[in-house]
């Protein structure tokens, strides 16, 4: 299959590691992996904040770079921009959009996926080869879990893995307390929120918390490192792309460990 990868903002400017890790797990699957280079924003910041009539250009951006018919699928390694893809956009191009924008919006969203819900629901696999010989716990993030509903397909996946010991992290449907903009305009509720979260992957005993949304991880990430924890977060795309013959080194690993493929432009 020829997929489209999408790196998302913050994939591009602060964990490139997430990106190249989905990039590295589906050329190891036997897919082929474009990086349509004029991609930007997808707009969620825009929307969420109430400001739907700027991220038009945005989302015609989108519409245009991955709108290709030989991109058989899109994927990006976050729940909540996957969520606006699929949500805000057609909600953005049916206010403030014209005919062309609406058609764009509608076929790109319609092959537009979460990396679990690719993996599982489109590509059919749950085993995909890795090994990750870790104590993990799991978060699913908001967006990934109400508004995608991705469900059980990330569990699917890393209960597959090899290696891994994967525990139940305590009330995981509970929001970390990111929300975007909500942790800067609500910062109290959202560190109370926090504190709540960071207490329940530290009582796991997990040597890795990861998720499927960058955001929320760099979220808990700064609360488990604020507490000194010794508790690093791994994007799920991370662990997945782990091997035996290319593991994750977790200890002291500098960014970038995560070598990825070469994909075509």
């Amino acid at each position: 299959m020829r997929i489209g990868l999408f790196a998302t903002c913050l994939g591009d400017t602060l964990f490139p590691d997430a990106v190249s890790a989905t990039a590295l797990l589906l050329a190891r699957l036997g897919h082929e992996v474009v990086f349509p280079p004029g991609q930007t924003c997808c707009g969620q910041m825009h929307v969420n904040t109430g400001y739907q009539r700027e991220p038009v250009p945005l989302v015609r951006n989108f519409a245009e770079q991955f709108g290709d018919p030989s991109i058989e699928a899109v994927v990006m390694p976050s729940g909540s921009c996957a969520g606006s893809v699929r949500h805000q956009h057609e909600i953005v191009a049916r206010r403030y959009g014209d005919a062309a924008l609406r058609a764009g919006v509608a076929g790109v969203r319609s092959k537009t996926y979460e990396l679990s819900e690719l993996l599982v629901d489109v590509l059919g696999v749950t085993e995909v080869g890795a090994y990750f010989p870790h104590r993990v716990t799991y978060h699913p993030t908001c967006h990934s879990l109400r508004m995608l509903r991705v469900g059980e397909k990330p569990l699917r996946l890393l209960r597959a893995v090899e290696g891994i010991d994967l525990v139940e992290l305590p009330e995981a449907d509970a929001c970390c307390g990111f929300g975007g903009t909500f942790a800067v305009k609500n910062a109290d509720t959202s560190t109370a929120m926090l504190k709540d979260k960071v207490a329940h992957v530290t009582g796991t005993g997990a040597e890795v918390c990861t998720a499927g949304d960058s955001s929320c991880l760099l979220h808990i990430g700064g609360g488990l490192s604020r507490v000194k924890a010794g508790t690093r977060t791994l994007h799920l795309a991370q662990v997945l792309a782990a091997t035996r013959a290319r593991p994750y080194p977790l200890e002291g690993a500098p960014a970038g460990a995560a070598r990825s493929p070469e994909v075509t432009r």
